[in-house]
């Protein structure tokens, strides 16, 4: 099989995987997004992916996005950083990125904001929330939430609150990454009760090629899928994580 049947194969399966675990917990077959992860791979990978059927895809870093994005131009992407964002790398995002589902800060918030106004634009965005105890994971403490969403709401229009995103515990331990996404559904619910005024809460990116199925099962709304789709990568965790979160006192 050519690379380009073998990722047209693998979005089938897993877009059936998708359907399967929602019809399995009680939810629509069409509940669940499918979020294609492209980090690392290349122009041919996603191309073969757009063939089968996909315009939307996750990066990990603003300087990938960057690097693909004028290859790609005439295939009609819509970009997502999924990644953390350092404040200096905002004005990639501002400029090419459709959506950012890794809005954890409020420094960030601000940045962005600033480098939409200037290219006229205003894009989605999920905040991510924090609900393991690992340190190579991002995350705004669920504590935070309201005030940074009142905040938001009231001084950054260019961001579209749509919901939450984050990421489990990576273990094997079922009952520990569930316990991540359920967190998360828990939150989106306490934040639609309180109904702040400019925030939506529809939409939850939790679960990956390793446990997305559990995700599913609590709630999610957007899974976020790379191996399934593209096979393994040569890198560690300290190519998507390359910098330890600062201490919080």
């Amino acid at each position: 099989m050519s690379d380009q049947s073998i990722i047209a194969t693998n979005l089938a399966n897993v877009r059936e995987r998708i359907r399967n675990a929602a019809l399995k917990a009680g939810r629509p077959a069409d509940a669940v997004t499918l979020l294609p992860v492209s980090k690392t791979f290349g122009e041919d990978a996603i191309r073969a992916a757009v063939q089968a059927g996909q315009r939307r895809f996750g990066e990990n870093k603003a300087q990938e996005i960057r690097s693909k994005y004028e290859p790609l131009a005439d295939c009609g992407i819509d970009w997502v950083m999924i990644g953390h964002l350092q404040t200096n790398k905002a004005k990639d995002v501002a400029r090419m990125a459709s959506e950012i589902q890794s809005l954890d800060r409020m420094d960030l918030a601000v940045a962005l904001d600033r480098r939409l106004q200037q290219e006229g634009r205003a894009i989605d965005a999920l905040v991510q929330i924090k609900t393991s105890t690992e340190p190579s994971k991002y995350g705004l403490p669920p504590e935070e939430l309201p005030g940074f969403l009142r905040q938001v709401a009231r001084d950054m229009p260019t961001l579209r609150i749509r919901g939450l995103m984050t990421l489990a515990i990576n273990v094997a331990d079922q009952a520990a990454v569930r316990a991540c996404f359920r967190t998360l559904r828990e939150l989106r619910d306490q934040m639609r009760e309180e109904a702040i005024e400019g925030i939506e809460m529809d939409r939850l990116s939790m679960g990956m090629s390793g446990d997305f199925e559990i995700a599913i099962e609590e709630g999610s709304s957007e899974v976020r899928i790379g191996t399934a789709i593209f096979g393994g990568r040569i890198y560690g965790d300290d190519y998507y994580w390359p910098e330890q979160p600062a201490a919080r006192s």
